[in-house]
C-alpha cells in the first residue's frame, strides 16, 4: 500500500447523537444540525463511522467495496426497511485503520458479514444525502474499559490528516427502559445531570471523559456502554490534538435519550 496522501488543515471529526431510527425520515433541529454540519466540512476523502449498533467482542473493520445497508431494528414502518444507503467502501481504508492501530490492538478485516448499520446510516442520510463518501466502520469491542476505547481514539488522529472524517454514533445518554414515550422532547432530571457534566468535560478536558464512570447518575445514563463509547473516541481525538469539543447540538428525547452531538474542528 503506498503512503497515504496527508492534508491541511484538519478534517474535522464528530459524535452525533442518532436517537431513534425514524430519525433518518424525518426533518427536526438535530436532522438539520447534521445536515449543517456535513456542507460544512471539506469533502471528506472518506468516512471512519463509529457506530454504537456494531458492539461485538473483537475489534473489526468493515474491508468490502460495497457495504450493504443494515436494517438492525424492528417495529417501525416499511418506509424506514427502505431506506438504502449505497455509499461505497474504502478496502484501503480498512487497512490503513488497521495499520494505526498495531501492534497495541489487532483488527480483523470483515469482507462480507457486516455493512452499513442504521448507527451509521441514519445520520448520513442527512450530513452526505448523496451516499457518494466512501464509509468504513469501525467496531467496538466490547471487552474493553473505557480509557481504551480514549486510548484507540487518539491513535486515529493521523486519519484526519489524510481527509478522513472520523465519525462517532451513538447517544450520551441512552436508557430505554426508562423512555416517556409521552414526552417526545423532554429530559428526566438524571438525564440532564449527565448530560451537562458530559458536555463540561468535552468543551474543557475530554481526555477525562472516561471519569465519568464515577458519575452518581451513569448507571441510569449508560445502563450498557455502547451508546456512550463512540464519544470516546471524538474524546481521543480531541486530546490527541490538545483540543476541546464544541456542542453542535444538544436536547432530549422521551426523557431517558440525550442527542447532544460535538464536533473537533482542529
Amino acid at each position: 500500500m503506498g503512503a497515504p496522501v496527508v492534508t491541511k488543515p484538519l478534517m474535522p471529526a464528530a459524535f452525533l447523537g442518532h436517537g431513534s431510527p425514524m430519525n433518518a425520515l424525518e426533518h427536526n433541529r438535530y436532522t438539520e444540525a447534521w445536515r449543517a454540519f456535513g456542507a460544512s466540512v471539506p469533502t471528506p476523502r472518506a468516512i471512519l463511522a463509529i457506530s454504537a449498533h456494531w458492539y461485538v467482542e473483537g475489534l473489526a473493520l468493515t474491508a468490502m467495496p460495497q457495504p450493504r445497508t443494515i436494517h438492525d431494528f424492528g417495529g417501525f414502518p416499511q418506509a424506514l426497511f427502505d431506506v438504502q444507503y449505497p455509499a461505497p467502501g474504502l478496502p484501503e481504508l480498512a487497512e490503513e485503520v488497521a495499520d494505526l492501530v498495531r501492534p497495541d490492538f489487532i483488527a480483523a478485516l470483515d469482507h462480507a458479514q457486516w455493512g452499513l448499520d442504521h448507527g451509521t446510516w441514519s445520520v448520513l442520510v442527512h450530513a452526505f444525502p448523496d451516499a457518494d463518501i466512501p464509509v468504513v466502520q469501525l467496531s467496538l469491542d466490547a471487552r474493553k474499559p473505557l480509557d481504551w476505547h480514549l486510548a484507540l481514539g487518539a491513535k486515529l488522529a493521523p486519519l484526519r490528516e489524510r481527509g478522513v472524517l472520523v465519525l462517532g454514533s451513538g447517544n450520551v445518554v441512552h436508557n430505554l427502559r426508562a423512555l416517556d414515550w409521552h414526552d417526545a422532547d423532554g429530559g428526566f432530571d438524571w438525564a440532564r445531570r449527565f448530560n451537562e457534566d458530559a458536555r463540561e468535560v468535552m468543551t474543557a478536558r475530554p481526555h477525562d471523559l472516561p471519569t465519568l464512570a464515577a458519575h452518581p447518575d451513569y448507571r441510569m445514563a449508560v445502563p450498557t456502554p455502547e451508546h456512550f463509547l463512540p464519544l470516546l473516541y471524538l474524546a481521543g481525538l480531541a486530546a490527541a490534538a490538545n483540543a476541546s469539543a464544541t456542542e453542535l447540538a444538544n436536547g432530549y428525547a422521551m426523557g431517558s435519550l440525550s442527542m447532544a452531538a460535538y464536533v473537533v474542528s482542529y
